[in-house]
């Protein structure tokens, strides 16, 4: 593991448009629940019941339960070393972009600023009938499941439900830094949910280097990438900073 992270570093330095494409493993040290996995939310909440927005239309207030019980969490949950890592590469200008498939927030928290949100954000809640009504969810309580104050129907988080298109803008800019880049990232992801699971074939297709952070080879590794650090993104990220520390 420490010399492929040596190796990143020396391509990181080397490259003229990095980025990179997160997902739920980046933060699973944070203290948030996967979506996948034994202990992910849909071995509690079925996905197909709990996540699809014609379920949400039909009855809000059974998939507030499992949104309240997500955002409570996300409320309160810090950015680990691998955020914190992918912030300072960009405060350096060796990371052009993040792409991230998480609903967190987290990668903004560790102070990154160029953040494409592919699946929209928890941090924001919003109403199906009032296009104008925007709530920061991180303000409430939840003691009671928030209501617009226009129409009084239950807000929904601004994320993408199954059956939802992928916000166009998000969409546009994901694709277009694919094709730009000459290094991407795999973060946290086992880039198995379309179209967000494009970004490293394209990426790839135009000239990039591809390299993975999981835990785990995924379908990617044997496909199309470089090569892969097999570690949990935080202690990934802990080691980047320690060599970025060296190099100020």
């Amino acid at each position: 593991m420490e010399e492929k992270i040596k190796r990143l570093w020396e391509d990181l330095k080397g490259s003229k448009h990095a980025i990179a494409l997160t997902g739920a493993g980046i933060s699973a040290e944070s203290g948030i629940p996967t979506f996948r996995g034994a202990q992910g939310l849909w071995s509690k909440y079925d996905p197909d019941e709990y996540a699809h927005i014609s379920s949400f239309r039909r009855d809000p207030e059974k998939i507030w339960h499992m949104l309240r019980e997500l955002i409570l969490v996300l409320k309160d949950a810090k950015p680990n070393p691998a955020h914190i890592a992918l912030a300072e590469l960009e405060k350096r200008g060796l990371l052009k972009c993040v792409i991230t498939q998480n609903v967190d927030g987290l990668h903004q928290k560790a102070g990154s600023k160029n953040v494409i949100e592919f699946h929209g954000t928890n941090s924001r809640l919003i109403c199906l009938n009032c296009p104008d009504v925007v709530v920061d969810a991180y303000s409430l309580d939840y003691k009671e499941f928030p209501r617009c104050p226009k129409c009084n129907a239950l807000l929904k988080p601004d994320v993408v439900f199954f059956g939802e298109p992928i916000p166009p803008d998000a969409l546009a800019r994901s694709f277009e830094e694919a094709r730009k880049c000459d290094l991407c990232l795999v973060i946290g992801t086992s880039a198995v949910v379309y179209p967000a699971a494009e970004i490293p074939f394209v990426a790839k297709r135009h000239g990039a280097k591809v390299v993975e952070i999981n835990p785990e080879p995924t379908g990617l590794t044997n496909t199309i990438t470089d090569y892969i650090i097999l570690g949990k993104a935080g202690e990934v990220g802990a080691k980047l900073l320690e060599l970025m520390e060296k190099e100020p």
